[in-house]
């Protein structure tokens, strides 16, 4: 029963697949996986008391006190993802490739130990540029038999108590995106004045979806540092993380038989949605590393909410029926837009790491967040719904890296591991993900080479659609992502 009624939480959002900003968009914008340098990669992003890497500025500031020298960084990147989801006993793959940028950005560090007013104080450190925090570039591809209901039975039961004059004249108002495309596609039908029937047959549907999604989340940040006595080491950053996110889904429906409803002679439908967002925010990290011997470091950071401020959404709906008489109908909705605000979670983080000589390493995180803390605001709208639907979903949880480097000559080898809670509360859904690594470096006094791979999977369940009525079985996505990098460095 705990999941039945967990279950109806989860698509009552879902009643028309419209592109309205719920719990999920708020989810996606929340979560922040390790990206940055090969060297930082290659140990699955555990370097919350080691430091002296860019990627860090991200994670735990101090990092940036470790710096003794000046330095550039540059990281592109090869991603690759593949998606396999199972539907009703089907099987459906798809994948993307993506170049882009992991991180750039340069450190400043001077020496000041020679001043009669430094004291302990031996360096100090500034660091500007660019951090990615997040990959959205994915596709999908759904495909299933469903015996029992169509995406139509839902338009049908929304529409169920809505004059159909009120539907039928709305183009621009809160049926435009769903209702009055279905109605003048003839999808739905009125019984009377304000009930209604679906065209759809009521079983043996070909369901396909596809879902091509793109865009990035990318931190522009501003650090400082300082070393004291090259035993405590602090850092500060002043994060401007930006979003763009796209996503183009196509969704159909066949009839596979004869066995349409009466009179309707329903065939196929097809609809299509297009979202963009984009904006910006703010937020702050504070970080702390402590060498309490030459063997041992302990780390810690915090990081404020992300405040965005400025998100707007844009997006549009087509519909597309087709029946058996060959009668063909296209409807179009407007271009949609809207303004709102998100706050993130605030994230806390522990580390430590253990020096084993001028061998290597072996280092440790872990970072507490809690999901359901994410907020949705506006002027112009209340949000509570879905603010109630964030805290009913989601929930805290734990990410733990564990990464080790080992030292011969100028080669340095590393590897990791990584794994990342689930977000949602039990029984919900699954959203852990693992993340494995390996990496290869070469340095020398005035700059170095790094190369990493990192294999991430993790399985979700999705839901076409649905209501409380209406009860379709997830889609089980199962994600595997590949992440190549290489990391150029110049010391100066």
């Amino acid at each position: 029963m705990k999941r039945i009624l967990i279950t109806k939480i989860l698509i009552i959002a879902m009643i028309i697949p419209a592109l309205s900003q719920n719990s999920v968009d708020a989810l996606r914008y929340s979560k922040i996986t390790f990206n940055g340098t090969a060297r930082y990669m290659g140990m699955c992003g555990a370097f919350g008391a080691l430091g002296a890497d860019f990627s860090v500025l991200s994670t735990n500031p101090a990092g940036i006190g470790l710096y003794k020298r000046s330095e550039y960084i540059i990281s592109p990147s090869i991603y690759l993802g593949k998606t396999a989801s199972t539907y009703n006993g089907q099987t459906g793959e798809d994948n993307k490739m993506n170049f882009n940028l992991g991180n750039a950005g340069i450190i400043l560090a001077q020496d000041i130990s020679q001043s009669k007013k430094a004291g302990g104080w031996k360096n100090v450190q500034f660091g500007f540029g660019l951090n990615r925090t997040n990959n959205f570039n994915n596709r999908i591809y759904i495909e299933g038999v469903n015996s029992k209901n169509s995406l139509v039975d839902t338009y049908a039961e929304y529409a169920d108590g809505i004059p159909y004059r009120d539907i039928e004249k709305d183009e621009y108002g809160d049926y435009a995106y769903d209702l009055n495309l279905a109605w003048w596609t003839y999808l739905i039908d009125t019984i009377s004045g304000s009930t209604y029937k679906s065209a759809a047959p009521p079983g043996d549907i070909l369901q396909r979806k596809s879902i091509e999604s793109w865009g990035s989340m990318n931190e522009m940040i501003l650090s400082f540092g300082a070393n004291y006595n090259d035993r405590l080491y602090i850092g500060a950053t002043f994060g401007f993380p930006s979003i763009r996110y796209f996503q183009r889904s196509t969704y159909r429906e066949t009839a596979l038989t004869d066995a349409t409803l009466p009179n309707d002679k329903f065939r196929e439908f097809t609809l299509w949605d297009d979202l963009e967002t984009r904006g910006t925010g703010f937020n702050f990290k504070f970080g702390l590393i402590f060498r309490a011997a030459d063997w041992i470091r302990l780390g810690a950071a915090i990081h404020t909410p992300t405040y965005y401020t400025n998100l707007t959404d844009e997006w549009n709906t087509s519909i597309k029926s087709e029946f058996d008489d060959g009668f063909t109908e296209v409807r179009s909705s407007p271009y949609g837009t809207f303004d709102y605000d998100l706050t993130t979670p605030m994230r806390a983080i522990g580390s430590i790491a253990f020096i084993i000589g001028q061998y290597g390493l072996i280092s440790a995180d872990y970072e507490y967040v809690n999901y359901s803390e994410a907020r949705l605001r506006s002027k112009s709208y209340s949000f509570f719904n879905e603010n109630d639907d964030i805290n009913a979903k989601y929930t805290s949880t734990g990410n733990i890296r564990v990464g080790t480097e080992w030292r011969y000559d100028r080669l340095r080898f590393r590897g990791g591991y990584a794994f990342y809670g689930s977000p949602f509360k039990s029984g919900i859904n699954d959203g852990k993900q693992n993340s494995y690594s390996l990496g290869l470096g070469f340095r020398e006094k005035y700059y170095f080479i790094d190369f990493a791979w990192v294999l991430t999977k993790s399985s979700e369940d999705y839901y076409l659609y649905g209501t409380q009525d209406i009860v379709v079985n997830p889609v089980k996505n199962d994600f595997t992502n590949n992440n190549f990098l290489l990391t150029l460095g110049l010391r100066f």
